[in-house]
């Protein structure tokens, strides 16, 4: 029942009409029997400030998605380290007066790469946003060199630079072990495919940000090449699940209740 002790959380971005974060986080709610509601709010890079200081001034808070996640760096009062890190923040609350900002992102990276069995060597980012850094970062806690890809040559420099200073070692697209579509080609049944399977021959599993319903085709033609997959509901489960323990402490996140949500979601 929604009354004035509920507290609202919401996903800020756009587009956020395909986003089973809602499905996922009530599901998680209800299990736990916690007086809130999630819901998905479309806004402009503008509006963002605005939304997380009264969403948080009101108990509440939420999750940041594409784009908006580094916009979402200036407008909280504290960044925790991970955001620090990534310069992205894809979640906040309030702790004592004070609007908290972190990046569950790199947890749900390697949460889900650990769950393809992952082999050891360096990992290709296909992306140079948000998401595509939360992955270097990953790579780099796994002791990973990293490739980076973009349609943008401009800013796949910058963001090896980025990733030079942190001293992850450089690699080679071709010798990568694990790729990581960081960008949104999927999300439309038409997207043409981040990386081809012939440009990444070293490549043994590939991890892909999207989701949608039957899985992406870049999921199913890599699968078909023989690399372990997984598509974006495995992230979205273990950062959920992380954001979920911020807004709540002490609360552990129902992943099995999350995890049904989001499959059921997407038969």
């Amino acid at each position: 029942m929604i009354d004035g002790s509920t507290r609202v959380f919401a996903l800020l971005g756009d587009p956020v009409a395909h986003s089973l974060s809602p499905a996922m986080q009530n599901a998680a709610f209800r299990a736990l029997g916690l007086p809130a509601v999630y819901v998905p709010l479309r806004c402009e890079p503008s509006g963002v400030p605005g939304l997380i200081r009264t969403l948080a001034a009101a108990g509440g808070g939420g999750n940041v998605t594409i784009p908006h996640k580094e916009v979402a760096t200036g407008a909280v009062d504290r960044l925790l380290d991970t955001a620090r890190e990534v310069g992205a923040c894809n979640a906040f609350w309030s702790r004592d007066g004070e609007i908290m900002g972190d990046n569950t992102d790199v947890a749900g990276v390697l949460a889900a790469v650990e769950s393809l069995s992952p082999p050891d060597g360096p990992w290709l980012i296909v992306g140079t946003g948000g998401g595509a850094r939360a992955a270097v970062v990953a790579a780099g806690r796994r002791g990973a060199g990293v490739a980076v890809r973009s349609r943008s040559p401009e800013r796949a420099r910058a963001l090896e630079a980025w990733a030079d200073a942190r001293g992850l070692p450089r690699a080679r697209p071709g010798d990568c072990a694990i790729v990581v579509n960081a960008t949104p080609l999927g999300l439309g049944g038409e997207d043409a495919l981040p990386v081809a399977a012939a440009d990444v021959p070293g490549a043994r599993a590939a991890l892909d940000m999207v989701y949608r319903p039957g899985e992406t085709l870049w999921v199913r033609t890599l699968r078909a090449a023989g690399l372990r997959t997984a598509d974006g509901r495995a992230m979205l489960v273990a950062q959920g699940a992380a954001a979920l323990q911020c807004w709540f402490p002490g609360v552990d996140a129902p992943d099995e209740i999350m995890r049904a949500a989001v499959d059921a979601a997407l038969r």
